[in-house]
């Protein structure tokens, strides 16, 4: 009977330990819980000058530079296969290439 008892009490202090520490757990996985936390990361609409820089070295150009940011393009410059060569971005996300 004693071994009953405490199996019985055992088993009974785990469940109610159980519900106690469920409870924040799923609260945290209810939506509101989850856009709280979770940190949405959304680059800039436009192309950044770093961004066209690298692409630019990435594509060949050697000592590339940043020449001109106009609304809608972004020119950079540097030392190519056949001499000083500009490459031309395109001015939203993603840096799209224009020209070569």
């Amino acid at each position: 009977m004693y071994h009953f008892l405490a199996k019985a009490s055992l088993a009974a202090l785990v469940a109610l330990a159980s519900i106690t520490t469920a409870a924040p757990i799923a609260a945290a996985a209810t939506p509101h819980g989850a856009a709280a936390t979770a940190v949405q990361y959304r680059p800039t609409s436009g192309c950044s000058p770093v961004q066209a820089v690298q692409k630019a070295r990435w594509a060949g150009l050697r000592n590339a530079r940043l020449t001109s940011i106009t609304p809608r393009r972004v020119i950079v410059s540097g030392r190519g296969y056949r001499g000083w060569e500009q490459m031309t971005f395109a001015n939203v996300r993603g840096c799209p290439l224009i020209r070569r």
